[in-house]
């Protein structure tokens, strides 16, 4: 059903912002059935986020298929209630949101080359230039089990510390961002740095580029012409999805 009467135009733009991140992680094949998970602080509103609908399939989600809830995991408004939450979901990305106001996305994934690099003794390695960006600038969190303690909420924070993206020992992948489009770009490059990096490891004589070159890449990734490019590519990245917008944001 179409709920956009019942919600005001801001908050419904990000919900229809967040639908088409949704089906974008679908179309890029960053999905794990109905687990994973991506929110998004709602503008205005820095104790409120929107999460996805528990048991709605990626490439399905609409904007009135996301949940507004508050950072207790509570469910905000009444044209949310009903609508289920993974509880995962809420402590994961509840830490990230509560602990830095300057990240308003968060995207959290399961993907078979994400999870590989994951259970990797040396994690992500500085052998493509997708990984570059990276260098120096990606955290680790040590698996803890299924993320339902809320005690882990404070370790998950202290752990990505200053960077936007870590990798979640044993488990995945997440990244973040002051928008949708920061926050695709990170787990898109980071994502496809892990899938370089498995077909890599199947060959022998690899080669590292010197650390001054892996530093000088990673400063590349952020001159003053980085956020065009970075707003470019979610722009491209929507006209993927253009045709659906009529579905998806309703």
């Amino acid at each position: 059903m179409n709920q956009h009467f019942a919600i005001n135009p801001v908050e419904w733009e990000a919900r229809c912002q967040l639908a088409a991140l949704y089906r974008l992680i679908a179309y890029y094949k960053m999905t794990d059935l109905i687990d994973t998970h991506i929110s998004l602080r709602v503008p205005d509103e820095p104790h409120h986020f929107l999460i996805n609908r528990y048991g709605v399939l990626f490439d399905h989600m609409c904007a009135s298929d996301l949940v507004k809830i508050d950072h207790d995991g509570k469910i905000v408004e009444n044209y949310d209630q009903g609508k289920k939450v993974n509880v995962a979901g809420f402590v994961i990305h509840s830490a990230i949101h509560h602990a830095k106001p300057h990240l308003d996305c968060v995207i959290h994934t399961h993907t078979a080359d994400g999870i590989a690099v994951s259970a990797q003794q040396d994690g992500l390695l500085p052998i493509s230039q997708h990984a570059l960006k990276f260098y120096r600038r990606l955290s680790y969190h040590s698996y803890e089990g299924i993320a339902l303690s809320l005690e882990e909420r404070e370790r998950l924070v202290n752990d990505l510390g200053n960077n936007k993206a870590m990798i979640l020992r044993n488990h995945g992948l997440l990244a973040a961002g002051p928008s949708v489009a920061h926050a695709f770009h990170e787990i898109y490059f980071l994502e496809r740095a892990c899938q370089i990096q498995v077909k890599a490891l199947s060959a022998h004589n690899l080669i590292y580029p010197s650390e001054a070159l892996c530093e000088f890449t990673a400063s590349q990734f952020e001159q003053d012409d980085a956020e065009g490019i970075i707003w470019d590519a979610w722009h491209a990245a929507l006209s993927l999805i253009e045709k659906d917008k009529a579905d998806f944001c309703r």
